[in-house]
């Protein structure tokens, strides 16, 4: 049974959405910073930062987001490869 306060949180995803909401926010968040340094060391911190840079991230948002997903499968593999299996 759900107390008062449960019902005010939102509701989250079930757990099959995670393969997709993982790298959603890994692309948003690295996207976000990669893109800020990149934009400020082209053009530093001025007027022109804050009105290309919102561009800048979204571009590198649509290419990482889709390459994430299609990455992330080898790269499990490849941990899984180099990182030993916890002790169960």
């Amino acid at each position: 049974m759900s107390s008062p306060t449960s019902s005010r949180r939102f509701r989250k995803l079930p757990a099959r959405f995670a393969s997709l909401v993982m790298p959603l926010v890994l692309s948003v968040l690295m996207t976000f910073v990669v893109s800020a340094i990149s934009t400020a060391r082209s053009l530093g911190f001025g007027a022109d930062f804050f009105a290309l840079w919102p561009s800048a991230w979204g571009i590198s948002w649509a290419v990482a987001f889709p390459t994430l997903l299609l990455v992330l499968p080898v790269v499990r593999r490849i941990v899984a490869l180099v990182v030993e299996a916890p002790a169960r």
